[in-house]
């Protein structure tokens, strides 16, 4: 394991569960991927997945869709007590995403930021989730 990809139990990964993959891309980092595999022990589920996921990765882009609506999109295949990881390249490279967009599309989603953990070297990873309490 890497050293960043032992900073997945902190976003939340965890063995047994289902993940959903968004935002698939050639530019995404393939050792976080692996690694996320080798925590929950399966293969991620692609974004055409609709039996209900315990997680969700989201690759995200300046420049891609709306990031508010993928989000949520992501929720409707989410458990309760589900969470959402959104992946957004480090400052200074192709594609960045600043904070503020992503505290403002994830207050639209109905999700809270948990906090960035590094875990790439290209990427940055963002802990999302529901409030506390039950969703509707």
């Amino acid at each position: 394991m890497t050293a960043g990809a032992a900073s997945l139990g902190k976003l939340g990964f965890a063995k047994g569960q289902v993940i959903q993959e968004f935002g698939y891309d050639d530019d995404v980092d393939d050792e976080v991927r692996l690694a996320i595999e080798e925590v929950v022990g399966s293969e991620l589920e692609d974004e055409d997945f609709n039996e209900g996921a315990d997680g969700i990765l989201i690759w995200y882009r300046d420049g891609d869709e709306d990031l508010g609506d993928l989000l949520v999109d992501g929720l409707t295949n989410l458990f309760d007590q589900g969470f959402v990881v959104l992946m957004t390249p480090k400052a200074g490279r192709d594609g960045h995403v600043e904070a503020s967009e992503v505290e403002e599309a994830a207050s639209t989603a109905g999700l809270q930021t948990g906090g960035a953990v590094n875990v790439s070297g290209s990427w940055t990873a963002n802990r999302l989730m529901p409030p506390k309490g039950s969703r509707r």
